[in-house]
Order: structure tokens, then sequence, then C-alpha cells
């Protein structure tokens, strides 16, 4: 895990002051809140529906024990004793009085964290995939990268103002967790013929108003020139993209409207414009090697592939056994897992933990877990390296702090925005409909049965929840003073990414979570047999079966 030197800590501390003297002015009358806004955005802090809402940066995912601890700690003290995970791999707490964002912000600055560029039209948070230097499909941990990107993007000073925000992904192996290809920049690690390293670069992904699969612009891009590159890309954007419409603003629109080989043109000739200024930005290998270093697998010993507690404890107990099918992953070194703790329990809101759930994660790291968290862009926890003999300890720990669910991947590993519960942009609840539906597929057997699947519901058209990319997708709108939630099936955002098509006409509060499980109904009845997965399904059949058995239902369609 990288650590801040010298110049980091100083950075972050003259930044708390600094926010800290503008809060002082803004509590004092000194300044108006439309004065005080861009201040506040700045440093991740929102005015949401009931509240101000503060955003903390966890980059590329990666949390450690102590990290994770101090979230607790200002959890218990200046919120209400929980916080919200996002599909930003970011924390957010949705409770803290402003008079206290300062001393919070110099909190964190003690464990090395922060909440800059987490808002505004800024490079974001960068973020990766979860599994990074664990997956056993790993082609190379792309974290090391996501570090010099992060470096390199913080308070760039041509891009602090951009056209709109701004957010890149990045994966290291073909199995893409990080869905790169709903991002500004998808960077895909890849190994070329000559075994050297490099990336495949997408441009132009998001979702929003106007959803957008990004388009492959670079095919191999060395990595010495990652810095050069992006660079280009984002002065092209910066340079082109829309400032009269904020909802034509994303480069996504700019890659629309150009033209994907004009883009490229426009990049290649940036790329190969910035001279002196290019050079300095390639990638000193020594330098490389040196933020390696940071994120060096941990000195984990070679163990049997087959643990001989895991298959007692396997044969005697289901629950187990269901949460070790569902949640734990291959590792890359034999004898280990990737452990997954889901944040949606049965009937929960996702992406919720509470202190005492935060704490409990932590220890769980320093014992078992090699002092590494990350933080999924859908809305868990990940422990990267647990020895499968430590398993059934694992888990023990985990039921008692209600953290053992074993559902990852399946219909009730939801994700979800927080929708009108919290957000001011919301026009329809999402919370509510996430438990809903958790608690109608609740049943550990049904849910094996349905099999991977992936919802996901925002309260808003601007798509925090990612429901373009659901294999079943929900969208809640408001329609004459009435919340109206559309449904798309077919999304997907893994490496064969995909928008969702629209069923056709909304459906009533009362009604969705029904029509959800029409779809489910649907899918189990025409699949080849239990091995096709709902996604495959539907792309084999089509859109006919499911929306005829949406609309030929005797209720349903609020038209």
């Amino acid at each position: 895990m990288y650590r801040y030197d010298e110049f980091d800590a100083a950075f972050v501390a003259d930044r708390v002051a600094q926010f800290g003297d503008q809060v002082r002015r803004r509590l004092s009358g000194e300044l108006t809140e439309d004065q005080f806004r861009i201040h506040r955005l700045m440093n991740g802090v929102y005015l949401q529906l009931h509240a101000y809402m503060l955003r903390i940066a966890v980059p590329y995912g990666t949390l450690s024990p102590r990290q994770m601890r101090k979230l607790a700690f200002i959890a218990r003290r200046y919120d209400r004793g929980y916080g919200h995970f996002t599909t930003r791999q970011n924390l957010q707490f949705n409770w803290p009085a402003l008079k206290d964002v300062p001393e919070i912000l110099g909190h964190l600055a003690e464990v090395e964290m922060h909440a800059i560029q987490t808002s505004g039209n800024c490079i974001r948070n960068v973020t990766a995939d979860h599994f990074a230097g664990a997956a056993a499909d790993e082609i190379e941990d792309p974290r090391p990268w996501a570090e010099i990107l992060r470096q390199w993007s913080s308070i760039h000073p041509e891009f602090t103002f951009l056209p709109r925000k701004f957010k890149l992904a990045l994966t290291g192996a073909p199995k893409d967790r990080a869905a790169i290809q709903v991002h500004d920049i998808g960077l895909h690690l890849v190994k070329n013929e000559k075994g050297e390293t490099g990336f495949v670069v997408y441009v132009g992904g998001g979702q929003g108003r106007t959803p957008m699969v990004a388009k492959k612009i670079r095919d191999f891009l060395p990595a010495a020139d990652l810095l050069a590159y992006v660079t280009a890309i984002v002065r092209v954007y910066n340079l082109e993209g829309r400032r009269d419409n904020k909802f034509k603003a994303r480069i996504k629109i700019l890659v629309h409207e150009k033209g994907l080989e004009p883009m490229r043109l426009a990049v290649e000739k940036e790329f190969a414009e910035l001279g002196a200024e290019g050079a300095a930005l390639t990638l000193p290998r020594a330098e490389v090697e040196r933020i390696r270093a940071y994120f060096a697998m941990p000195a984990l010993v070679t163990r049997p592939a087959r643990s001989e507690a895991l298959m007692e404890r396997r044969a005697r107990d289901a629950k187990f056994a269901a949460f070790v099918d569902h949640n734990v992953s291959p590792h890359k070194i034999a004898g280990h897992g990737v452990v997954t703790i889901s944040l949606k329990g049965i009937g929960e809101i996702p992406g919720d933990a509470t202190a005492e759930q935060m704490e409990a994660v932590a220890d769980l790291s320093e014992r078992f877990g090699n002092d590494e968290i990350r933080v999924s862009h859908e809305q868990n926890l990940v422990l990267p390296h647990v020895a499968l003999d430590d398993l059934p300890a694992v888990y023990d720990e985990l039921a008692r702090h209600g953290l053992a669910t074993p559902n990852a991947g399946l219909v009730s590993d939801i994700i979800a925005c927080p929708g009108m519960d919290y957000c001011s942009l919301a026009t329809a609840r999402s919370i509510p409909v996430a438990q809903r539906i958790s608690e109608r597929f609740g049943d550990p057997a049904r849910a094996g049965d349905i099999g991977a699947m992936k919802i996901k519901i925002s309260g808003c058209i601007n798509a925090c929840g990612h429901h373009h990319v659901g294999n079943i997708g929900i969208l809640g709108l408001e329609r004459k003073g009435v919340e109206t939630y559309q449904i798309t099936l077919g999304g997907s955002g893994d490496e064969t990414c995909a928008v969702g098509d629209i069923t056709g006409p909304g459906f009533s509060y009362e009604d969705v979570v029904d029509a959800v499980e029409t779809v489910v109904d649907t899918y189990i009845g025409l699949r080849a047999d239990k091995s096709e997965d709902f996604l495959t399904a539907f792309r084999r059949v089509g859109m006919a079966p499911f929306k005829k058995a949406l609309y030929d239902r005797d209720k349903g369609a609020d038209i």
C-alpha cells in the first residue's frame, strides 16, 4: 500500500487548514452558500436533501486496517454510527455538521486520507479492480499505475476546472471487474507479444442521461507513455469539450459528436506535439519500480490447494458452504482465497456499514488478511489475501457482525444509489426498492437457483446506481407527481459491456418488485439449463419474451 511522502503530508495538511478557514467564514456569514459552494465541492462536501454530506476518497479501493478504524471512529463521533460505501470505491458520511468537517479532515490526514477531488469538475478518485494484486486471472496488478495517475492528477493545474467531472478506471485481468468501458478513460493492462506491459485504452464511456460504452482508441500503449497519452486525451477534452451545456459537457459527447477516428487523430497529434513536456511525462523505470514496491504481494506461504479445515466445515455447515461458493474467489497463491464481504444483508441498505462492522473488518484484516482491505465498485468490502485454512474463523467472525450473507454476485447483491432518502437530485426512492427486492429473493436456495444476476437501481437519470449496465436495471423517475420505475434488461459492466434495453412503460412503486420477479421467473422458464446465466439467456432470446411476460400481466404496467 502506498505511503505518503513529505510532499503528500504537507499538501493534505495545508488543504485542511485552508478549508477550515473557509468553513469559519461560511459559518460567520462572510461567505454565502453560493460563494462557499466551490470551496466545499473541492473538499468533497455536498449539500444533500437533509444535511451536508462528506465524500472521502479511497484511491483504487485500497484501505489499511488503521484507515478503516479511523473511518469507524468518525462514523461514531461525528455521524450517526455508520458510513456508506459507493460505486466509486469511496465512503460517504451523510450527516456531518459543517462545523465538524475541518476536524474530520484533520483526523483523516492522520491516516493518509482526504476528500480532495471527490467532487467538482476535475479528475475524480481513480478506481481499479477490487481483486487487484490477488486475483488468479490477473496479468499484472494495476494499482501501481492507478497510484501514478492519482499523483499526476491531484490538483493538476491544467485540469482543475474541466468541462465536467472526469473518471478513470483500470483493470489488470481479462475479466473486467472495474467497469472500465463506462468511464471517461478506461485502461486495460495487457502484455504484448514481446511480454512488454502496456494498456488498451478506451475513451468516452459513461452513464447518466446519455449512456455510452467507451470506444477503443489505442490497441497497445506502452506503459512508459501512460501519463503523456492520458494528458493528451484530457487536453483535447479540455479544449474541445462543450462548456455551454452541462448535459453535453462529458467527453462521451465529444467522442460521439467528433467521431472516433477524428478523436483518435486529435489525441495522437496532441500526444506527438507534447515534445519536451511529453518526455518529462515518460515514466522512468526506477520510479515505476519504486511505486510498485508499495504494492508487493504479502509474504504468503504456499499451502495445499485443498484445505482440510475448510472441507470438514463445509460438509457439516450449509451456510458456510454457500459462503465459500459465492463469496470466495480464486487467489493467485495456492491455498488462499479472495473473500468478498457483502454489505447487502437481506433487507438492509446496500453499501452501508456500521462503525462496529468497520472495526470488525479491520480486526479480521489484521488477524487473517495481511493488513489489506478493498472497497469494490459494487459497494462491498474485500479481504484479498486469506488462507483457506482460516476461512471458518473468518466466516464465524463475519457472521457475528452480520456480514456473512452468502450472496456476492447473486440477485440480492444489489447496487443502489441513496435516492430520495438523501439526494436532492433524486426523483424517486432507490433504497426501499432494493430492500424489497432483497427480501423477495432472500431465500438462499432460490437465490442459488437463479444464479449470477446483477440488479442495479438509480433514483434519477444521473445513474449513480449504474442501472444502465445492470442485467436488470431500474431507473426511478417522477411522472405527474408519482414515482415510476423504468426497467432495462441486458446491461453489463464487464468486458462484454453493454447498455440495457428499456422494456417499455414504467411500473409503480407498488408494482416494480413484482415486475422484477416476472423477469426472473421468465428467465428461469426459458434458460437452456441451470448453467446458462441471465445475461447469456437474454442475449440468446432477446427482449420479446420478457416484454410479453411483463405487459401481458393483469397487473403492473403504469402506462
